[in-house]
């Protein structure tokens, strides 16, 4: 739906009004006069049916100039909000001229949709003031690009963020529903899987919230990722289905398109200007999302591209000849780029179909960036001052297209030199980096690059080309053995060919035979054999073969290896294009600093910053966990602390506090209640809210190690059935063990992980002798939804990836905000969150970063001994106690020194016996619960420093250089 069609100016026109033109100080008061406007209307006849209007312009005026103040409250920061009363006649307008539903009834979906319909006549109003303003001040503003938004559901944050969830309650109850049933109709958005959707999901609310001027640009997924169903065989993946019913969210701008092209090739104007001709075109479509920021006017856009093709490429005549697979070819090969996140790249049209998708959203983002830019310079259009009018981030290597892009653009359009754009390209573009793990440091084939995007291989080329040069003046040509190892590891083109220009200069001439030059060449060598063959003793004969070695050895051999393929290094490619790399934990941003980048680190040490990850605390305590924020606000003397979240730190002084203490128990008895409702509904297992509530919800992946977390769980049920059951009470805290999280598709592994943790909760859950003292339960299809009734309810979350390869990680934070206590390694944001809740409040085990090399050569070596628990537990997996599944794969994973598949690099069997131990300990400080409360309010007090606006401030002041930009009232 257009968002047009939500306008007052549309309503009046339907409804027989016209010549009526609205002022400039009438704008923010649009939505007031749809309220006011709809609140004259008389129902007549079916639910919400609309039938009498007013007809004249007198009518309209005098109602627009009526006092505000009589169906709305203005809160100090200028906002005017609607009572109950306008936001039922909203809800009743919508129902009633926006449907989705047949009008004769007003259940729970259609209430939804009304509902989301009528605050987002809000947040269109708010979005509108927003964006004229930022296009009058023309003040410098960041585009956050990323593959992934993990959104969740928008209804409740929203309300909450414009402060009107006691209105919308009030309302909807008159109308007969349930705010929160109402909020339980609406699915998640599918545009994301993980940590990195979320954290840019964070930043956003937290950019609105902060006022700064910026915007987010993503992909629009028909299906996303997939809807994970668990059955007997593990994890099934179909289609998601979150657009079948539309998005109430989104505003379509089929004005705002620009064309991408793939293929064709490279040619040269008349004017020396490189020109991209022929090949594939599609047009990729803007929908926006209003992104509405606490306690502000400020509303931020989310702008999401979908791509199509014109009518023009419907194949009339194939259709009407019966081919009509030939007919909508174009269409499907157009529309299939944002079918799926992440598309399977196993196959060559899996690769081009994700590279397909990377360059749609840099090509589009960056036409819509630019032409902003161009509209709000005016006839004072300079593209030196790009740079100090755009900033933008590449969340992680998915857009690192965006680097030849703008250069492109800036060249081969806007006709800029070579060294204009690439100098206003590099302090333009900012990369995070996610990870150390080398899937995630992409990788693409040159071939296919040079087939689908011929001419931003040539301008890859060009910055190798520069990069090259760097390299060469920084290590010089004396040392070609150590110069060939750092062009190997910096350069953007990895086994590809140096330019001739710079063989020339490496490789000597006597290196480079001529034809003309082989007989003397023979002649000369006959003479050294003959030279050589007869030695006058043992040591001049040792002395010959010795310098004969070091004259080969000088010989350094810069060709590319035939048998390895071309690529092209995208991590590296950002660091060089961009004016400024960031790792998400101080931890991982040293690892970025001292291995993963460290030549360009010794280059450019300037270039290389921090910034930890944070979560924002509206989603994430305030209005998920609305028990435990009403306590904060009452110990800490104000709400302040949902903007502030330093003001967190003020419960620490009321630690040993009895009525805190027992405020907060009662609060996380609320949320555990819950929790056992939600995994009733889910997953058909009934479980006690008396036990503790053992939680590890993220993307499954070998390196975040479910396997070490199951295991420990295979062992701990091992000794319950070897002990009666008075032994059991005495030595095991009753748990709740929760998983939750998807495998990708094509990552064997990670599924026979999610099998084999059903495979335990199946035979656990169902075993007399052990009851309720340990339960076993996956949650499928974990999503933001998931996480905010899993996450309040939790007594112990497990972050326990291998030491050194988590990057940060945020759920981590999220847990802790809600005074849940952490098992993990000193990993990612772990390491900090320790430090800020207090060592004594997080159960640390397991082997450090600056281990882990070490220990896989040891592995390697052949000197790892496995602990005997280990052994013990990988024989009873192996028994069939868990049923029929061969666990012979799985397991053999965990052993052997070497091989792909093999040799534990996990780390699972190295840090197995230190976690069971850990367990131990959680058991017995469980059992104390004055102490795991006050351990509890500790971890909410220690994480004032993960919100994700200080995040925020962090970027905008350090690496886009951006300043607030607070609307006027």
């Amino acid at each position: 739906m257009a968002a047009s069609s939500f306008s007052v100016t549309n309503y009046i026109s339907k409804s027989g009004i016209t010549n009526f033109n609205f002022s400039n100080e009438h704008s923010k008061n649009l939505l007031l006069l749809r309220f006011k406007l709809n609140r004259k209307l008389q129902s007549r006849g079916r639910n919400f049916s609309v039938t009498k209007v007013a007809s004249r312009n007198q009518q309209l005026q005098k109602l627009a100039d009526q006092s505000i103040e009589e169906t709305t409250e203005t809160l100090d920061n200028g906002i005017l909000v609607p009572d109950s009363e306008s936001v039922i006649s909203s809800i009743k307008y919508h129902a009633e001229f926006t449907p989705l539903f047949s009008p004769e009834k007003f259940e729970l979906p259609k209430a939804f949709y009304a509902t989301a319909e009528s605050v987002r006549d809000m947040l269109i109003t708010n979005w509108n003031t927003t964006y004229k303003f930022h296009e009058k001040m023309n003040v410098k503003q960041a585009y956050y690009l990323s593959m992934e938004f993990l959104q969740g559901r928008a209804l409740l944050n929203a309300i909450g963020n414009l402060e009107l969830s006691g209105a919308y309650a009030d309302a909807l109850r008159k109308l007969g529903h349930d705010l929160e049933d109402v909020a339980r109709q609406e699915q998640d958005a599918a545009l994301g899987n993980g940590g990195l959707g979320r954290l840019a999901s964070c930043f956003l609310d937290s950019l609105a919230t902060l006022n700064y001027p910026a915007w987010g640009y993503g992909l629009r997924y028909k299906y996303g990722l997939f809807k994970q169903l668990i059955t007997k065989d593990g994890q099934e993946e179909v289609a998601e289905s979150w657009l079948e019913m539309g998005n109430p969210w989104e505003i379509p701008r089929n004005d705002v398109s620009y064309p991408v092209k793939f293929y064709g090739e490279v040619a040269t104007g008349p004017d020396g200007r490189k020109k991209w001709v022929g090949g594939e075109n599609i047009v990729a479509v803007a929908y926006d999302v209003p992104i509405p920021g606490y306690k502000t006017k400020t509303t931020i856009n989310l702008r999401l591209w979908s791509t199509k093709v014109g009518p023009e490429y419907f194949d009339l005549k194939a259709f009407n000849s019966g081919d009509h697979a030939k007919a909508y070819e174009a269409l499907k090969r157009a529309e299939k780029i944002c079918y799926i996140l992440y598309p399977g790249d196993e196959s060559h049209e899996g690769k081009t179909l994700r590279l397909k998708q990377q360059y749609t959203l840099c090509s589009a983002s960056l036409q819509d960036i630019i032409a902003r830019f161009e509209r709000r310079s005016g006839d004072a259009l300079n593209w030196e001052e790009f740079p100090e009018k755009v900033a933008v981030q590449m969340n992680d290597t998915h857009p690192t297209l965006c680097i030849p892009e703008l250069l492109r653009i800036l060249m081969d359009i806007k006709g800029l030199s070579w060294k204009e754009a690439w100098g206003i390209t590099q302090r333009t573009v900012a990369y995070t980096n996610h990870t150390v793990l080398p899937e995630a440091l992409e990788k693409w084939s040159l071939n296919l690059l040079q087939e689908l995007l011929p001419r931003h291989v040539e301008i890859i080329e060009m910055i190798d080309s520069e990069l090259i040069d760097i390299i060469i003046g920084e290590y010089g040509i004396e040392d070609l053995e150590l110069l060939k190892e750092k062009l190997t590891q910096m350069r953007v083109l990895d086994n590809v060919e140096l330019p001739a220009s710079i063989l020339e200069l490496l490789v000597q001439p006597d290196e480079i035979p001529t034809v003309d030059s082989v007989e003397e060449e023979e002649e000369e060598e006959e003479k050294e054999l003959v030279e050589v063959t007869e030695p006058t003793s043992e040591d001049d004969e040792l002395e010959v073969k010795v310098e004969k070695d070091a004259e080969v050895s000088k010989k350094v051999s810069f060709d590319p290896d035939p048998k390895l393929p071309k690529m092209v290094q995208m991590a590296n490619l950002c660091v060089v294009g961009g004016h400024a790399v960031n790792g998400v934990a101080e931890i991982h941003s040293e690892i970025v600093k001292n291995e993963v980048f460290n030549d360009f680190y010794k280059l450019w040490p300037d270039k290389f910053q921090n910034k930890t990850n944070g979560v924002t605390p509206r989603r994430w305590i305030s209005f998920c966990n609305p028990e435990l924020s009403k306590i904060i606000t009452k110990w800490t003397g104000s709400e302040d602390w949902v903007l502030n979240t330093e003001k967190l730190v003020e419960l620490r002084k009321f630690t040993d506090n009895e009525e805190l203490q027992s405020e907060w128990r009662k609060a996380k008895r609320i949320n555990k209640e819950k929790t056992v409702s939600f995994l009733k509904e889910k997953t058909v297992y009934l479980v006690s809210p008396d036990a503790m509530f053992d939680v590890q919800v993220k993307r499954i992946h070998e390196y975040k190690r479910q396997l070490l977390n199951i295991l420990g769980i295979v062992y701990r049920y091992k000794k319950m059935k070897e002990m009666n059951a008075d032994e059991r009470k005495d030595k095991f805290v009753p748990r709740v063990c929760i998983f939750g999280g998807k495998a990708f598709a094509t990552y064997i592994q990670a599924k026979r992980i999610v099998k084999f943790i059903t495979d335990v909760g199946a035979t656990v859950n169902n075993d007399p002798d052990i009851g309720d003292l340990l339960k076993v339960v996956f949650v499928p299809d974990y999503n933001v939804t998931v996480a905010e009734v899993l996450i309040p309810g939790s007594d112990l979350s497990e972050h326990i990836s291998t030491a050194g390869m988590e990057a940060s990680g945020t759920s981590n934070m999220k847990f802790a905000m809600n005074g849940c206590i952490q098992i993990g390694t000193l990993d990612g944001a772990n390491v900090e969150i320790r430090q800020e809740v207090g060592e004594e409040n997080f159960f640390l085990f397991g082997a450090e970063a600056h281990e882990i090399s070490g220990l896989r050569k040891e592995r390697s070596e052949g000197k790892f001994i496995p602990d005997p628990r280990f052994e013990e537990v990988k024989k009873y997996v192996r028994s069939g106690v868990f049923g029929p599944y061969n666990y012979n794969e799985l397991m053999g994973s965990l052993e052997g020194n070497e091989g792909y598949g093999r040799a534990d690099y996990f780390l699972v069997g190295k840090d197995f016996p230190d976690y069971i131990e850990c367990q131990e300990k959680v058991d017995i400080a469980y059992r104390d619960q004055k102490r795991w409360t006050k351990m509890s309010i500790l971890n909410t007090a220690g994480s004032y420093k993960f919100s994700s606006d200080r995040t925020i401030h962090q970027y905008a002041r350090e690496i886009w250089m951006i300043e607030p930009l607070v609307l006027p009232n």
